[in-house]
C-alpha cells in the first residue's frame, strides 16, 4: 500500500534559494530536486557544493543562481569542507564571534563525487561524526564531463566508457549501495528519496536537519541528456523508477528501517527502461536478468523493514 501522508500539503519557502536563470538542459530533474531540497533547508545554511552539473550550470561568472552561502569544492574534498565549516561555525559562536544560533550545514554532489571520488572524504565526515547533511543528486553518471560511467550507473546501461559494443552489454557492474555503506557507518539518518514525490522528499530533508550528527539522503534525479530521453518525461521516470523497485523510497533512522511507499505488486522493469536510450540494446534475457536483481534487492529492503530484532 502507498504511504498516503506523503500527499498531505505541507508549507513551503516562498523565496526561492536556488533562482531561476541557470542553464541547466531541458527537463533536468536534478534542477528540480535542488530547487525542493534548498527550500525544505530554510535560509540559515551553508551549502558546499561537489564539482558537477549543479555547480556549472549556476555559478557562471560573475553571476549565481544561488542565494545562500555556497561554496565550490573539488569533486573529492566536500565533505571534509563540511565538516571544517561545521567545526569552524562552532568555534566562532563559542568565542562570541558570531551569535548563538542553528546554522545548518549541507554538503551536495553528484554520484560520481559521492560514489567514487569523494567516498574517503565522506566516510571520514561521516565516522567522525559531524553534524552536517550530505545529498547525493543520483544521475547515474558523470554527466557534467560527457556521460562516463561511475559506480551509480545500472548494470546494462550505456555510457561513453561502458559501450554496448558488439556484446551488446554496456555498463559491467552492478550500481552501488551507497544508502547501505552510509547506513553501516551508524549515522543517525540515512534516506533516499526523489523529485517526483516532492513532499516526501522536504519531509525527510527537514527531518535529517534535525539530527546531532551527520545524514545522508540519495535523491533519483533523472538526466534526460545523459539517458537519451525526452525532458517532458522526467517526472513520470522518477515514478516509474519507485513503482518498479529500481529505486525504493525508504529511510533509517537510527538503524531502523522504514519503506516511505510500498507497492502490493511492482510493475516491470521494461515500463521505465524503454523510454530511455541508455537500456535499448539490452536483449530480453538480459533484461529477465535485471529484473530478478531488482526484485530481489527491493524485497532485501522491505524485509529489514519488516523485521522485529528479539531479544
Amino acid at each position: 500500500m502507498q504511504n498516503l501522508n506523503i500527499y498531505a500539503p505541507r508549507l513551503l519557502e516562498k523565496a526561492e534559494s536556488f533562482s531561476p536563470g541557470h542553464r541547466a538542459c531541458i527537463g533536468c530533474g536534478e534542477v528540480l530536486a535542488v530547487r525542493l531540497v534548498t527550500k525544505a533547508m530554510g535560509k540559515s545554511v551553508v551549502i558546499v557544493n561537489a564539482t558537477g552539473c549543479m555547480e556549472i550550470i549556476a555559478s557562471q561568472v560573475p553571476y549565481t543562481t544561488w542565494n545562500v552561502p555556497w561554496i565550490h569544492t573539488l569533486f573529492d574534498n566536500t565533505a571534509a569542507v563540511a565538516s571544517g565549516i561545521e567545526r569552524g561555525l562552532k568555534v566562532l559562536m563559542r568565542k562570541g564571534r558570531i551569535p548563538q544560533e542553528e546554522i545548518n550545514v549541507a554538503a551536495i554532489g553528484g554520484d560520481g563525487a559521492t560514489f567514487d571520488i569523494g567516498f574517503q572524504a565522506l566516510s571520514g565526515a561521516m565516522e567522525r561524526g559531524h553534524k552536517f547533511l550530505y545529498v547525493c543528486f543520483d544521475n547515474e553518471a558523470y554527466m557534467n564531463t560527457g556521460v562516463q560511467r561511475s559506480s551509480a550507473t545500472p548494470f546494462g546501461a550505456t555510457t561513453t566508457t561502458s559501450p554496448a559494443g558488439k556484446r551488446g552489454m554496456g555498463q559491467f557492474s552492478w550500481k552501488k549501495d551507497m544508502p547501505a555503506i552510509a547506513v553501516a557507518h551508524n549515522i543517525p539518518y540515512v534516506a533516499t528519496a526523489c523529485p517526483s514525490y516532492p513532499f516526501d522528499m522536504i519531509q525527510k530533508v527537514k527531518k535529517a536537519q534535525s539530527f546531532d550528527g551527520p545524514s545522508y539522503i540519495q535523491i533519483f534525479s533523472v538526466c534526460p541528456t545523459g539517458w537519451r530521453t525526452t525532458g517532458d518525461i522526467s517526472i513520470r521516470l522518477g515514478r516509474l523508477a519507485v513503482e518498479t523497485g529500481v529505486f525504493p523510497l525508504y529511510e533509517v533512522e537510527n538503524g531502523k528501517y522504514k519503506m516511505s511507499m510500498d507497492f502490493p505488486k511492482l510493475k516491470p522493469l521494461t515500463d521505465y527502461t524503454k523510454p530511455q536510450g541508455r537500456f535499448r540494446h539490452l536483449s530480453p534475457e538480459t533484461m529477465d536478468q535485471i529484473q530478478e536483481k531488482v526484485v530481489q534487492k527491493y524485497n532485501e529492503i522491505k524485509a529489514k523493514a519488516n523485521c522485529e530484532v528479539k531479544a
